[in-house]
């Protein structure tokens, strides 16, 4: 597993002709997908020819955009649909500071990660799209802001809130934090993703 400062895993170098596959598949223009993902066309083009690695977030926006799971966009596989799910098998993946481990399986309506954030990774980050999200706090203690809002929220306490609504997510302690995160997966013209703050100019640029 590789960290933020070594850069994303190997595997992901295999989501760029996916990324432009899905795309074509979903009908859409590399201008409708980049705006609906919240990036400029520049950036989701080196995204698709390799040049650009993603970060989780905008893994989970594009999944959402083009109808798919972030396992799917990876090309991880499971030989059928099994109801359960072995700790033992959640091969852990990095992307944009985070590690995340699949704790469902694809192609379902709904997508359920354990989440581990560190401290000071994407904490600047707002999201806005369709849907709702669900999170659950197992270690260590979340700062969640929800609109003007500001939630502290320590082990053993959970949000559930409409994704529409402007927020962020950052870990609290230097240790970071562990999180179990269930989102809805919805395919939405409208599906945006504000990546590195709510400044336009910030939007494609992210690393």
């Amino acid at each position: 597993m590789s960290s933020p400062e070594t850069g994303p895993p190997d595997d992901l170098s295999a989501v760029a002709p996916r990324l432009r596959d899905l795309r074509r598949r979903a009908a859409l223009t590399l201008e409708a997908a980049a705006a609906s993902a919240g990036l400029s066309p520049a950036h989701l083009s080196r995204l698709e020819t390799g040049h650009r690695q993603p970060s989780l977030p905008m893994l989970l926006a594009l999944a959402r955009i083009y109808g798919t799971t972030v396992s799917e966009l990876l090309g991880e596989t499971v030989a059928d649909r099994d109801a359960v799910v072995r700790g033992a098998e959640m091969e852990p993946t990095a992307a944009g500071g985070w590690t995340y481990r699949q704790a469902g399986a694809p192609g379902r309506g709904m997508q359920a990660l354990r989440l581990h954030v560190p401290h000071g990774s994407q904490g600047d980050i707002v999201r806005v799209h369709p849907g709702e999200e669900w999170l659950y706090v197992l270690t260590g203690r979340l700062r969640l802001r929800l609109g003007d809002t500001t939630h502290r929220l320590a082990p053993g306490d959970s949000a559930h809130f409409d994704s529409l609504t402007p927020h962020r997510i950052a870990a609290q302690d230097p240790d970071g934090v562990e999180l179990l995160f269930v989102h809805t997966l919805l395919q939405s013209p409208t599906s945006a993703l504000c990546l590195g703050g709510p400044a336009p100019s910030h939007h494609g640029d992210m690393p």
